[in-house]
């Protein structure tokens, strides 16, 4: 009777023991369920934020100062509304593109948005959104210039902007062209340049020189393009505000999505 006692009770042990194991097993498989949960939806994440952005001073259509002194633009425009869909607030901070780019990296502002080229090198230290506009590099000259092709301005001054893809395109073919390359830090003072002849040509991107020509704006004409091209991204720094670069490809698939993209760029280009 002692052994059938025994038995019984090992057996009821057992049996609760097991219990016991499944209970465990089932709360730990719940619970990457309920990360996934609060993690799913980092953009919500920016809403009621205001984030610092740093952007250049001419570099029209993306940004410009217009007629009434207002700094707008492509860009300009383009992040007011993601931040109106997302929720959250924009601060400009209107820099030029070389001291949007340090404040950056000092901590300065959150983020910049000027019409920055998404590079391998740049991708490095910097968190890039989605691209929202695909570019080449123009190389324009003086209207009057007889020059017609790169080979035209072979061993001549050439001019861009520090820290852009039109200043890395220059540098490129610098060595075979014989390219001696000055470097400011606008888009105006480069076009004042080429016009004043202190230098043959400058190095722009191409949407940004052919604007201000077809504008009347500046006095020179586009004789070559880059082969390949440069998509423009939102950027942060690297592992810093991933809620706002989810934001910002959030918003701007919204953007597309309802056609406002398609408003906002038809302003500038006219539409498709």
């Amino acid at each position: 009777m002692k052994k059938y006692l025994a038995l019984t009770l090992a057996i009821v042990l057992c049996l609760a023991l097991f219990a016991g194991c499944g209970t465990k097993t089932d709360d730990t498989a719940a619970s990457p369920d309920a990360s996934a949960t609060d993690t799913g939806a980092l953009y919500e994440q920016a809403a009621g934020k205001t984030y610092t952005v740093g952007t250049d001073t001419t570099f029209a259509p993306f940004e410009f100062e217009d007629e009434t002194g207002t700094h707008t633009g492509i860009d300009i425009q383009l992040l007011d509304a993601i931040a109106a869909e997302m929720g959250f607030t924009v601060e400009w901070q209107v820099l030029g593109f070389s001291a949007a780019v340090t404040a950056l990296e000092a901590g300065q502002v959150d983020a910049v948005m000027a019409g920055m080229s998404i590079t391998d090198e740049r991708s490095l230290k910097y968190d890039f959104s989605e691209s929202y506009y695909d570019s080449t590099t123009g190389i324009a000259v003086a209207a009057d210039s007889t020059a017609a092709s790169l080979d035209d301005i072979k061993g001549a001054t050439v001019v861009a902007k520090t820290g852009t893809t039109g200043a890395e395109y220059a540098e490129s073919i610098a060595a075979e062209y014989e390219l001696n390359i000055l470097y400011v830090e606008d888009s105006a003072t480069m076009y004042t340049y080429v016009e004043s002849g202190q230098a043959v040509a400058c190095f722009e991107d191409y949407p940004i020189i052919q604007f201000e020509i077809s504008r009347g704006n500046v006095d020179c004409k586009v004789i070559n393009e880059s082969e390949s091209s440069c998509p423009y991204g939102f950027a942060v720094m690297k592992d810093t505000n991933p809620e706002l670069v989810a934001a910002f490809n959030e918003g701007l698939k919204r953007l597309k999505d309802s056609g406002k993209y398609d408003e906002i760029l038809a302003t500038y280009f006219g539409a498709k």
